[in-house]
């Protein structure tokens, strides 16, 4: 199985002069062979003295090696095990197949162009992995956490939560009558009488929980370019943590059965509505739809005259400019290579065609992200008075 579990604790944040690194939780305990997945958001100025900062360094790591942090990516002990995910300011660490060794402090560090540009989210978050659980514990169901002591006089019962001070109860017993996947932690009593305490160890509760509502991210942010790299990516919190099934439109066959859907040169015809499906043992959710419109310059232009066939001075006539283009694309006219119109229209319309209206027709489409030229056509007016004889 995969578990992991997030401890609601309180956001650490760490900054200074708009450099920061906030990581969701400063504690997490996962079960041994699991996966587990830290996260973290960082900022910093976008300018210092006029010049642009830009982020050209991004890792994650637990130990330092001659003052220098060492990449968990470039670990020996992480191979193959680690993945890192970035998105805008955002940075998500996920480490497979978890061993005792791997319990530590994780910080996050990036490094940018400016000469002192490099900040590390100090204390970072701890990492806590466990071997066996006492048991399955899953959300909604009754919990009892009980204390108990030889002792003479009879001990007197405090239960705590991590390393919070604040009691959670004065009683042998810590009840949960519906457990929720926020009261994943460690636990320990104390037992106090007239002639001293006595703490227990930490007791780890790690509750399971079907998937929620899956997000779904696209990178890069702006506008979806034909030719460039996107990246679809669906995140749940969920324990076991999920798999992940990606789909189009109607379609029910899965595009891809990993969190992220890659598209190394995304094409028009990769426009659509995607959703991903997150399931683990305990259940599923659909995430809403993601529309990805893709933009592309101006293709398959062509251009053709109806009627097709002869004609007559004084018929109406039509020249059709037609093409492939998102956005829109504008249609600019030519007559032996001089500007007739431009704006909107794919169709130049004579209602009554004249004889000087014979010559070499063009067009070009065009939109923000390129134009395509048509080649050129013929139109030869006939003179009516010749079919009347």
């Amino acid at each position: 199985s995969s578990i992991s579990i997030t401890p609601p604790i309180s956001n650490m944040v760490q900054s200074q002069n708009g450099w920061g690194v906030t990581y969701t939780s400063t504690q997490i305990c996962a079960v041994k062979g699991s996966s587990v997945e830290i996260r973290c958001t960082y900022t910093y100025p976008p300018r210092i003295n006029n010049e642009t900062i830009e982020v050209q360094k991004r890792l994650w790591f637990t130990k330092l090696q001659q003052d220098v942090p060492v990449d968990l990516k470039t670990d020996p002990n992480y191979d193959a095990r680690v993945e890192y995910y970035f998105f805008r300011n955002n940075s998500t660490l996920r480490i497979t197949d978890l061993r005792e060794s791997d319990s530590a402090q994780y910080k996050f560090r990036f490094e940018t162009n400016y000469r002192s540009g490099r900040y590390t989210g100090s204390p970072g978050v701890t990492l806590l992995v466990t071997v066996t659980l006492s048991g399955e514990i899953v959300e909604g169901s009754s919990v009892t956490l009980t204390c108990s002591s030889d002792a003479k006089p009879a001990a007197n019962y405090t239960w705590y939560k991590e390393d919070d001070q604040k009691p959670l109860s004065k009683d042998s017993q810590l009840i949960f009558s519906s457990i929720q996947s926020s009261d994943a932690g460690e636990y320990y009593c104390t037992a106090v009488n007239d002639l001293g305490t006595k703490r227990t160890g930490h007791n780890i509760i790690i509750v399971n929980y079907a998937p929620k509502l899956p997000s779904v991210s696209v990178s890069p942010f702006a506008e979806i370019v034909e030719g460039s790299s996107v990246t679809l990516t669906c995140s749940s919190d969920a324990n076991p943590a999920a798999n992940y099934t990606w789909y189009k439109n109607n379609d029910r066959k899965p595009l891809s059965e990993s969190f992220q859907l890659g598209f190394s040169s995304i094409q028009s015809s990769d426009s659509g509505v995607y959703y991903c499906k997150a399931r683990n043992k305990l259940g599923m959710k659909t995430s809403r739809n993601k529309l990805l419109d893709v933009k592309y310059a101006p293709k398959f232009l062509s251009l053709s005259v109806s009627p097709s066939d002869e004609i007559v001075e004084g018929s109406p006539v039509n020249l059709i400019c037609s093409s492939d283009a998102n956005p829109a694309a504008n249609y600019t006219w030519y007559k032996d290579n001089k500007v007739l119109s431009v704006g909107q229209q794919g169709v130049y319309h004579f209602i009554a065609i004249r004889l000087e209206d014979s010559g070499d027709y063009s067009c070009k489409s065009e939109n923000v992200h390129g134009e395509a030229n048509s080649t050129s056509l013929s139109v030869d007016v006939q003179c009516e008075c010749f079919l009347s004889v």
